[in-house]
């Protein structure tokens, strides 16, 4: 009787977990259950690769931490969006972890090979791998990992991110308006580069998706 009830519960745990990663999917592709919360996918693609011409961002494949986050603070508030803080208001908190699980584990792009050994081939590349440390800048690669594949919750892929996405979201750490960084650090770094240096670095990490660079 015992054992029965333990097979009985796994099998009920399964079925919940199932579930909630269904919801995930749903969620994307056919919104929440308010009707505020529309699919995901209408604007960040039906592989969640983004929009470059509209400048809607890559999801696939970030950290559900990350992107968890993210839908707390456009909630809260904390980072500003006119399209992103009604949308995120409308989810409830199981729909926002559900669907960050299910953007989460879709395939992302094949991370660059990348090393630091070659002279930077561009300004862009520059930044990304060696910095501008004379103005206290580091390299991207330092906090954001290997070819910006991301590291952990709190530092997103920047690889294969549109460039008009990363412009606009450096410009909002410069100027004051993105502020979700509890060390600022994003808010020094952006104050610090130029608007050649914002574009140059963005174009590099947008392009990095599906390539290796190779020593």
């Amino acid at each position: 009787m015992v054992f029965n009830r333990i097979v009985l519960s796994s099998v009920m745990l399964i079925a919940v977990s199932g579930a909630h990663a269904a919801d995930g999917q749903k969620i994307f592709t056919q919104g929440g259950a308010q009707p505020g919360a529309t699919a995901c996918f209408a604007c960040h693609g039906g592989d969640g690769m983004g929009m470059p011409a509209a400048g809607f961002p890559r999801l696939a494949g970030l950290s559900a931490g990350y992107l968890s986050k993210q839908l707390e603070d456009f909630r809260s508030g904390s980072r500003v969006s006119a399209v992103m803080q009604p949308l995120a208001k409308a989810l409830a908190e199981d729909e926002i972890q559900a669907v960050s699980s299910a953007l989460a584990a879709m395939p992302a792009p094949k991370s660059p090979l990348i090393t630091r050994n070659e002279s930077p081939k561009s300004p862009g590349e520059k930044l990304a791998l060696r910095g501008a440390w004379d103005r206290q800048i580091p390299e991207c690669v330092m906090c954001h990992g290997p070819g910006g594949v991301g590291v952990g919750v709190a530092f997103p892929p920047l690889v294969a991110q549109p460039a008009s996405y990363l412009v606009a979201q450096l410009n909002a750490w410069r100027d004051g308006t993105r502020h979700n960084d509890p060390n600022d650090l994003m808010g020094h770094i952006a104050k610090s580069l130029t608007s050649d240096e914002i574009n140059a670095v963005a174009d590099y990490f947008s392009t990095l998706g599906n390539q290796e660079v190779k020593p």
